[in-house]
């Protein structure tokens, strides 16, 4: 694959940055506190051309080199917007690829250009009340009947669950097959039957809204079935390292935005009569972040690299999940307490930024299951 041209990256990481201070930054506040996003961001993102950016042209996308969509979500995460922040990623770099590699050339057309252009909002529902992590464990069901699908079953913790108009569902269709018994289906948000739940109140990402979602008895058509029957956990496992890749670049954007707002704190904060930054305290532990997201980086900007070329590993992508989210809530922690006080305060982004980074770690899966993940890879299952 052609390298991106660094001039035109550079460019258009300054377009993102100015069309978000103009789109997002006057009102990300009020959405905090209002605890969803409007739905007509979406359609301003759209037009923007900051949705599904590496989505083919055929399907209105700009066919643009993957690290492009990088761009737009570590802009949001570093300007501070690390609610909005996932539920792009989760919209752009999890909903659209699933169609995009998977779907049909019907599925493509019918939902791939909408998604471009902001009129449909994505989302994916693995997640049950009973069942995180352990994707075997889901209880949700789809029983053929006839040429259709009857789906029964609820999901929690959905990002975009409020906005969605397409939801990637997984159900078990052979509920003894284990791991081949479950299968993805494309659920349209307007069908009889979808019921949202309500939009659930987090410690962080406040405007990102995460819900729970319900299907009594909605009869799905032959054709919203995503792939082939019984192959949905092969799916996930194969479409999961470019979901945990953009996890860990979320979380190193977010480090690098929360560290610039206390490099320039430290600077200007005065203590015994100087400084805040000719302490050596403060300038050993700038040192230590500092350090801490540019190892980060590296590694990020290496599995990137891997994804483009199609080298990307199940056990790789989890180890930049794994380092990158840990390191995330480090270094937020860190700058917290630099800026003292005025940290625990809600008035200043870092506070945000501390309590924005927590969820990282168990999203996409746990910091535990990456560890696991790289351990056999390592050792294999014993």
């Amino acid at each position: 694959m052609q390298e991106p041209n660094e001039q035109e990256m550079g460019l258009f990481r300054d377009s993102v940055s100015k069309i978000l201070d103009r789109a997002v930054t006057p009102d990300y506040e009020s959405w905090e506190k209002a605890g969803i996003v409007p739905r007509s961001l979406w359609h301003t993102l759209g037009e923007a051309g900051l949705l599904c950016v590496d989505m083919p042209a055929d399907y209105s996308g700009c066919a643009a080199p993957f690290r492009y969509s990088v761009v737009v979500s570590e802009a949001l995460a570093r300007m501070g917007f690390g609610a909005l922040a996932t539920n792009v990623m989760v919209h752009s770099d999890i909903v659209a690829p699933y169609l995009a590699n998977i779907g049909s050339a019907e599925q493509k057309e019918r939902w791939l250009p909408r998604m471009v252009s902001g009129e449909v909002v994505g989302a994916i529902a693995m997640t049950e009340p009973g069942a995180g992590s352990d994707l075997q464990a889901i209880r949700t069901t789809a029983v053929k009947d006839g040429d259709s699908y009857v789906l029964n079953g609820s999901k929690t913790f959905i990002t975009n669950g409020q906005h969605a108009d397409l939801v990637i569902v997984a159900a078990k269709t052979d509920p003894t097959a284990g791991a081949k018994g479950i299968s993805l289906f494309l659920v349209d948000a307007a069908l009889p039957g979808f019921t949202r739940g309500r939009n659930l109140e987090k410690i962080g990402q406040h405007c990102g809204d995460t819900s729970e979602l319900f299907f009594t008895d909605l009869q799905l058509p032959a054709t919203a079935l995503l792939g082939k029957a019984g192959q949905g956990f092969a799916y996930l496992m194969q479409e999961l390292p470019r979901e945990r890749l953009m996890i860990g670049a979320l979380a190193v954007a977010a480090a690098r935005g929360a560290l610039d707002l206390t490099i320039a704190y430290v600077q200007e904060r005065e203590l015994f009569g100087q400084k805040l930054s000719q302490l050596q305290n403060t300038r050993f532990e700038l040192a230590r972040l500092e350090t801490e997201c540019r190892v980060n980086q590296a590694f990020i900007d290496q599995c990137i690299a891997a994804y483009e070329r199609g080298e990307l590993d199940a056990a790789t992508a989890s180890m930049a999940k794994y380092s990158a989210t840990e390191m995330q809530c480090r270094v937020t922690d860190g700058c917290l307490q630099l800026f003292g006080g005025y940290g625990y305060s809600s008035e200043y982004p870092i506070s945000r930024a501390f309590v924005d980074a927590r969820v990282q770690r168990i999203y996409g899966g746990t910091s535990e299951v990456m560890k696991e993940i790289i351990a056999r890879s390592i050792l294999g299952r014993g």
